[in-house]
């Protein structure tokens, strides 16, 4: 599998893994009960799609998990400031530069 496909499979369950999150975290919170439990669905929905996309390449998950965590914590905090407003603080920035600077070691080093 070219290694760009599989990043751009990594990207898509990243999102649907934080956007089921997301779901359920709404949910959690919402008022109306039959919009909590649309919302519970739908991030049920959500979580096993990316059960699916994640877990369908034959590919060893193992090599591909830390550039994984990287896609999913910056997945992640685009979700939390579009949906929740919440911009990250400087202790977010700097461990998010860790994170990201061992996807890019991963990605990068070749043995």
């Amino acid at each position: 599998m070219n290694l760009a496909v599989a990043y751009f499979i990594l990207l898509v369950a990243a999102a649907l893994e934080a956007g089921g999150d997301a779901l359920v975290r709404v949910g959690l919170h919402g008022e109306n009960l039959t919009l909590r439990i649309g919302l519970f669905v739908a991030g049920a929905a959500v979580l096993f799609g990316y059960g699916l996309v994640v877990n369908s390449p034959p590919w060893d998950f193992g090599k591909l998990l830390g550039v994984y965590v990287t896609l999913f914590f910056v997945v992640g905090q685009i979700i939390n400031l579009l949906a929740f407003g919440i911009r990250p603080d400087l202790p977010m920035l700097v461990g998010g530069a860790l994170i990201v600077s061992g996807g890019l070691v991963i990605t990068l080093w070749r043995a």
